[in-house]
């Protein structure tokens, strides 16, 4: 006859009985709930600390930014494609060939034609550069797709490539954010957002990726000057973060 172990006997009896008087299901032992997901914060206070080109002509840039009450370093590898600075006669240009990206996240502007990029931009844009556009004043650059309306080649920011910023899809957002009451009862829709330079001898802020606008996209003198001749009314424009 096989003797027992009383000591295993008399813990496995105990723990159950404290299970019982604790009202603790038995799985609790067995399992670990897992932690909830952080919110993904959005990125605000974006600045380029740090820009160089590596052995390929690519540009690796370095950029910061909070989300939240932390501030983040990344380093971003941007690819240059070979024809960006290829000549272009801007007279022969098919203008309906044209597009313009904006990727706000990149701190660019790329041109495409008949789907080739043919040049990129440095770019800036307003304080917090990441968020989409919601109403008049809140210094955000919106997001989605455009068309230029107007151009100005006597802007006070040297030229001005005016969008068709709010057009239907921007003003169908913002009723629904209104009727929501994510925004206020007298929030407007804003407008007078475009591509633009910058005043003389300014360029050095966009080098150094400070945002300062009210939500336009700014771009060195030299390089609206080019994309000026690029554009043309009905250009199409997308622009993501």
């Amino acid at each position: 006859m096989k003797k027992r172990n009383t000591g295993y006997v008399y813990c496995i009896s105990a723990l159950l009985l404290f299970i019982a008087l604790t009202h603790i299901p038995l799985g609790a032992f067995c399992q670990t709930k897992p932690a909830a997901a952080a919110p993904d914060l959005p990125r605000t206070n974006l600045k380029v600390t740090e820009e160089h080109k590596d052995k390929d002509g690519n540009i690796i840039r370095t950029i910061q930014f909070n989300k939240g009450a932390t501030r983040y370093t990344e380093t971003q590898l941007i690819k240059i494609a070979p024809n960006l600075h290829l000549q272009f006669n801007a007279d022969t240009l098919n203008k309906d060939s044209v597009l313009i990206v904006v990727y706000k996240s990149h701190y660019v502007v790329e041109v495409y034609y008949r789907r080739k990029k043919i040049r990129e931009y440095k770019a800036v844009f307003g304080p917090k550069p990441l968020l989409d556009k919601s109403m008049e004043g809140d210094r955000c650059t919106p997001e989605g797709w455009f068309t230029i309306k107007t151009k100005n080649a006597s802007s006070k920011y040297n030229k001005f490539l005016g969008l068709n910023y709010p057009n239907d899809s921007t003003i169908a957002r913002f009723n629904t954010m209104k009727a929501s009451g994510s925004l206020p009862k007298t929030a407007k829709p804003g407008g007078n957002v475009g591509i633009h330079g910058i005043w003389k001898r300014g360029d050095d802020l966009i080098e150094k990726g400070v945002c300062w606008t009210d939500g336009c996209i700014a771009i060195k003198n030299k390089d609206v000057d080019e994309l000026y001749t690029f554009a043309g009314i009905g250009t199409r424009v997308f622009i993501k973060k």
